[in-house]
């Protein structure tokens, strides 16, 4: 894999061009659920050829190692070893994939690959032999060019497909990803196909994985061609990336079944440039489209909660649901996402994501998600790995970048499971150190049945200062009905600004007299109020950044993905001493406490990428759009852009790829000031 970023780094690949365009029977049982009552179980057509009639799931080592020592064979065995010690294997994970840097540069006299003997003295087939002892299976890279992506040149298989599929199965593989670097030009259909003919004729099944990166609209034509296909350029393991092409893929649903599936790309769940929430959403949002799961993180390096994300079996089942639906857009409005998935029990996997930076309630029904009507539902929560009943509400407040997913269906065991509760935040969570504030907490029964003994707690960081000042209990809360407590919440003078972990707990009986508990991190933001006149801000703290490739930078360009690698910003040939340097998708969030008037900047794709880049500007006054410029170009000049932001609590600076994907979108908001 690789960014359109990396191309001056010799250990990386080629830059990509711009893109152009269940739970099963047993989990069921164990978690102690009833199939649907309602709503007839979906078929899944079966593909002709048998292949991949479920997403696959395995590991590629791109993500972690690129083409760095440490891929070899050691490395590949390792991960096929802890498969089977770690109980991945058993959760699905079959296929241990191996990406470029496999082979030496050049072919031998007969025009055959040759793999590396340094990294692979044994050879590709007894890396096969050990793999499938373990009941796994092994997958293998090259480009449909003449070279593969990697700078050293390592060779294609354009002109050689017949050739190097025969030598693929006579060593064993079972999966191929093809890429798409070094084409010649030559038409992309023609040539997946003509890869396709060689697979096939070499009589061993081999999944056939298209990665062209969505260059040529693939979703509509490479269904008889390959299982899976790209839909988009590479991922990086930043929460910029993975969200834009999470917005790629979502719309691409009706083109997604067993046997060919979209694909979004590999995983980056535990590589480090997210946090666990974030990870937990990746890991959420590709199982509800139905993408393949590729594990990208050294399993030998990898943590606990990594594996626990990567085990979770409750998630695994909706990605691999037998119907192959890929879940579609319920709504989306304000970065509050609901995701649907059709399942083959007649069940919904429904995804609450939370694209933004602060915690938010994000709400649909069981009616909204394609269930039949009824007088209640069974709710699974399948990171809680709790059951609950819901009158009909599928509701949660959702932490910044975080993913509620649950399952629902008509169930008439449905009053065996406690009543579902949501815990909220009605007021925003900002603190001046030294200074009370209120926050005010909600319980809401989601419910048929009536939460009894509810009780409440919020509580914060050592030496802050949080009192009730309303009720804490309450005896009943039948459906919709909440309890809502005020709080005196106090940072001690001198708590710097940023953000602060609070949580709220809940307990409540059901009716059977079940004692259930709940908890809501949140995250309180300690700020100071905005200075009075006009400041630039660049200058100002902010209550959150992000960026689509590196950090979001301070008075110079974004540069590339390390921090303070920027260079002057610079707009149609224009220098800029000040502003903020970002890189599409971006989000830089400003705390104003209803105290300023509006914000001003030139903005515009910055020089440094030559005539590179897609972007588009908008300002948001906390859930309103104020102020947009529509899409921007490097050849554009700089547009001068003024917000009315009277009255908002939050002021957000947000800038989107343009509808084109995230290649080389470096745009910035030169001279940009607020005043107040």
């Amino acid at each position: 894999m690789r960014h359109p970023h990396t191309r001056t780094t010799p250990t990386t690949r080629t830059a990509r061009r711009r893109v152009a365009g269940a739970l099963a029977a047993g989990l069921l049982c164990a978690a102690g659920l009833a199939a649907p009552a309602v709503a007839a179980p979906g078929r899944a057509p079966a593909a002709a050829d048998g292949l991949a009639l479920t997403p696959p799931m395995g590991f590629n080592n791109w993500n972690s190692t690129h083409c760095r020592a440490d891929f070899n064979q050691a490395m590949v065995k390792g991960i096929a070893d802890l498969f089977v010690e770690k109980g991945l294997k058993d959760a699905g994970y079959q296929y241990v994939n191996l990406d470029d840097c496999w082979a030496l540069p050049s072919r031998d006299a007969n025009g055959k690959l040759v793999p590396d003997p340094v990294r692979f003295p044994d050879g590709i087939k007894a890396v096969a032999d050990y793999v499938h002892s373990k009941g796994l299976k092994l997958g293998i890279y090259t480009s449909a060019g003449t070279k593969t992506c990697n700078s050293a040149g390592f060779p294609g298989a354009l002109g050689h497909e017949y050739s190097d599929a025969q030598q693929f199965a006579d060593w064993g593989v079972d999966y191929l990803k093809y890429d798409n670097c070094n084409n010649q030009g030559v038409d992309a259909r023609q040539r997946y196909t003509t890869m396709r003919d060689a697979l096939r004729a070499t009589g061993r099944p081999i999944v056939y994985s298209i990665c062209e990166w969505g260059e040529n609209r693939p979703w509509e034509w490479a269904a008889d061609v390959g299982q899976l296909w790209r839909t988009t350029g590479d991922i990086s393991d930043n929460w910029g990336s993975m969200l834009s092409i999470l917005k790629q893929n979502l719309p691409l649903a009706p083109y997604a079944g067993p046997g060919h599936w979209n694909d979004p790309d590999m995983l980056e769940v535990g590589n480090g440039g997210m946090t666990d929430t974030e990870y937990r959403s990746h890991f959420s949002m590709w199982s509800v489209m139905a993408a393949p799961l590729l594990i990208g993180t050294d399993l030998r390096k990898a943590s606990q909660t990594t594996f626990d994300i990567l085990d979770n079996k409750e998630v695994i089942a909706v990605d691999q649901d037998p119907l192959g639906k890929q879940g579609t857009v319920v709504s989306s409005e304000a970065g509050r996402w609901v995701v649907a998935k059709e399942m083959s029990d007649g069940s919904r996997a429904v995804a609450l994501f939370n694209e933004s930076g602060s915690a938010q309630r994000i709400a649909t029904t069981a009616r909204a998600v394609g269930l039949p009507d009824a007088d209640a539902y069974t709710l699974r929560d399948l990171w809680q790995h709790r059951s609950y009943n819901t009158a009909g509400t599928i509701s949660a407040t959702v932490p910044a970048h975080g993913t509620v997913l649950v399952r629902v269906f008509a169930d008439p065991r449905w009053a065996t499971h406690p009543p579902a509760v949501e815990l909220g935040l009605d007021s925003a969570p900002y603190v001046e150190s030294g200074t009370p504030a209120t926050l005010t907490t909600s319980v809401t029964d989601l419910g048929r049945t009536p939460a009894r003994r509810v009780s409440v707690s919020l509580t914060g960081p050592e030496g802050w200062t949080v009192t009730p000042a309303s009720p804490t209990g309450q005896d009943s809360l039948p459906t919709d009905r909440y309890l809502r407590t005020d709080w005196t919440v106090t940072a001690p003078p001198g708590t710097p600004t940023g953000s602060y972990d609070l949580t709220l707990s809940a307990g409540y009986r059901s009716p059977s007299g079940e004692r259930v508990a709940a908890a809501l991190p949140l995250t309180a933001h300690v700020v100071v109020p905005p200075p009075s006149g006009t400041s630039y801000l660049s200058d100002l703290p902010w209550l959150s950044a992000t960026s689509g490739w590196g950090p979001v930078e301070r008075d110079t360009s974004n540069g590339e993905s390390a921090a303070g690698d920027g260079h002057p910003i610079t707009l149609g040939g224009v220098m800029y001493a000040k502003g903020l340097g970002v890189h599409a998708a971006s989000d830089v969030a400003y705390y104003t406490g209803k105290a300023c008037e509006r914000v001003t900047a030139d903005v515009g794709v910055d020089d440094e990428k030559g005539a590179k880049g897609t972007v588009a500007f908008e300002v948001w006054a906390d859930d309103t759009l104020v102020a947009s410029t529509g899409v921007l170009t490097n050849a554009m000049p700089a547009q001068s852009l003024t917000a009315d932001v009277t009255g908002a609590e939050v002021v957000r600076l947000v800038v989107t790829d343009g509808g084109d994907g995230i290649d080389s979108d470096h745009a910035d908001w030169a001279d940009a000031r607020i005043s107040c």
